[in-house]
């Protein structure tokens, strides 16, 4: 991996947010290409780029792209997934507040080249101070002309629109999100049919991240050969990481593709607060399993060196627990969270949630049994892959993960118990 310092989606440029700053600094360069382009030249370069989707799932974007449909009675979307309602996740509002046109800019380019009508942007209700910056760098565009009929003087005519979500974090998910624009409840649709042929209002859709889209004008101005060698080839870029928890500075820091997780936590972090060690690591938000802290060591920050350790790059949110940190509550807290997040359509998860919730509270109330560890990773395992959506997944991954690499506290607790307190099974479990 070659170095590169530079910063590409948060530059330090003051006022970086105000069009006039942003057009000094080649904004809005990359759409003015892109209009003199053909759609499919547009398409063809942001595959040739490599570029990986930040969402989650790492799906290639210009192969999403070529997904939707160049002919439709219908008019087509594009749905912009802001929500960010993962804990540990938060770097998609740094995009917000800081650099929103860059984003508008990669929305308007994706509109042109498949042809979309209106670009409906999705962020979670909460996040009111960076909807008001990007609803002002919006109106911003369309008194330039880069947003609305006739775009630069083109043929090209397209709107944007905002819309706050409540909260949900199951409006992440894109099905769910497009039923929440829609107004419906924010339950995930079974696939097939895919957004690219029935989406929003039974149109043609296609959903990205802000970060994904954020890259978009960057490829089209500089090219894919300079994008893709940029980090590792495989997943080539800068990532926006946040990394949070018992680090010395916490925040969102933008390195390519590829980096150290050991440079990411200590150098550019601060390191771990009061000098502790490292017990374990999360690399990618909340729903990604835990690396530990003896592994660190040459751990990389992408997609495929990730899966080494059985785990994923996520949406990049790094989450640091020192040494005095108790696992079992960790995983309690992120587990109530799934359980009050699901949304209830699929039974593994509605239940499954529960179960696992209880189960872990009764370790931490001094109250479980040697059976639970394996009761507990059980129903983890149930849950995994027999749901409509990934919340399911999410939720089952984390405890897998504890489970497999702390085993040893959750049986230290039982013994721990069983010597204060002999468990008795009821009458009607007892053998004659």
């Amino acid at each position: 991996m070659s170095e590169f310092n530079e910063k590409l989606l948060l530059p330090n440029i003051p006022d970086l947010h105000k069009i006039e700053v942003y057009e000094q600094n080649n904004g809005y360069s990359g759409l003015r290409k892109a209009i003199g382009m053909t759609a499919d030249a547009v398409i063809d370069e942001v595959k040739k780029s490599n570029l990986k989707g930040r969402g989650g799932a790492g799906f290639p974007t210009g192969l999403k792209w070529s997904f939707m449909p160049k002919q439709s009675a219908k008019p087509k979307y594009l749905c912009a997934n802001g929500d960010e309602g993962e804990p540990g996740t938060f770097k998609d509002r740094q995009i917000f507040g800081f650099n929103p046109h860059l984003f508008i800019e990669g929305s308007l380019i994706a509109a042109y080249a498949m042809g979309i009508k209106a670009v409906y942007v999705y962020i979670r209700g909460e996040y009111v101070k960076w909807i008001k910056i990007l609803q002002q760098a919006i109106d911003e565009a369309y008194s330039k002309n880069y947003i609305g009929k006739n775009i630069l003087g083109s043929q090209f005519s397209t709107d944007v629109y905002i819309v706050r979500g409540a909260g949900a974090y199951i409006c992440g998910e894109e099905s769910s999100l497009m039923n929440s624009i829609e107004g419906e409840r924010g339950y995930p649709r079974v696939k097939p049919p895919f957004p690219a042929q029935v989406g929003l209002w039974g149109c043609p859709t296609t959903i990205n991240n802000i970060e994904t889209l954020a890259n978009v004008p960057l490829i089209i101005l500089r090219g894919a050969e300079w994008y893709s060698q940029i980090g590792v080839p495989k997943h080539p870029g800068t990532l926006l990481f946040g990394v949070s928890g018992h680090v010395k500075k916490p925040g969102v820091y933008e390195l390519p593709t590829g980096s150290l997780l050991t440079d990411i936590i200590f150098k550019h972090a601060g390191g771990v607060r009061d000098d502790k060690k490292i017990k374990a690591v999360i690399p990618g938000g909340s729903s990604t399993k835990w690396i530990l802290g003896g592994e660190l060591d040459g751990v990389k920050m992408d997609a495929d060196s990730l899966k080494a350790y059985d785990t994923s790059i996520g949406t990049g949110g790094v989450i640091v627990m020192d040494e005095d940190t108790d696992v079992i509550k960790v995983l309690a807290r992120l587990t109530h969270f799934y359980h009050h997040e699901s949304c209830g359509q699929c039974t593994p998860c509605r239940e499954g949630c529960g179960w696992m919730e209880k189960i872990l509270n009764r370790f931490i109330a001094g109250e479980a049994r040697i059976e639970d560890v394996d009761l507990l990773l059980n129903v983890a395992n149930n849950i995994e892959g027999n749901t409509v959506c990934a919340l399911g997944d999410a939720a089952a991954w984390p405890v897998q993960s504890v489970i497999k690499k702390f085993r040893g506290e959750f049986e230290k607790r039982v013994k721990k118990i069983s010597s204060e307190k002999k468990y008795v099974p009821p009458p009607h479990l007892i053998s004659v």
